[in-house]
């Protein structure tokens, strides 16, 4: 998600899948130290990433490892130095469900400014 450019190889595979809305949801997999990665993004009209979502392997709620739903909301960007980039986003397990708000969100951060060297 923050490395944009990893999309772009040749072992990148794309599909859209349909929305209510007016936003694009894009579906994106590929293959990581052998082994098949899903990736699910939503698009608004303008371009402006606001989801993504993918099975992430882990324990969240202390019981056997498996993949469990992660994800983000990229709620505002913002441009510095030319680039823009998410300046708030929560972040957790259990992405797509109710879990998420109640349990699943561990990271909220709030980006006020950038600077690239």
């Amino acid at each position: 998600m923050c490395l944009p450019s990893v999309f772009c190889g040749d072992d990148v595979s794309w599909a859209t899948t349909d929305s209510p809305d007016l936003d694009s949801n894009l579906h994106s997999c590929f293959v990581v130290q052998g082994e098949r990665s899903e990736l699910d993004f939503t698009i608004d009209q303008t371009g402006r990433l606001k989801t993504f979502k993918l099975p992430r392997w882990g324990n969240p709620d202390d019981a056997e490892f498996r993949y469990v739903d992660f994800g983000g909301i990229l709620e505002e960007e913002g441009t510095f130095c030319g680039y823009t980039i998410p300046t708030r986003l929560r972040i957790g397990w259990y992405f797509g469900s109710a879990r998420f708000e109640s349990e699943g969100e561990f990271f909220r951060a709030t980006i006020d400014d950038a600077i690239y060297r």
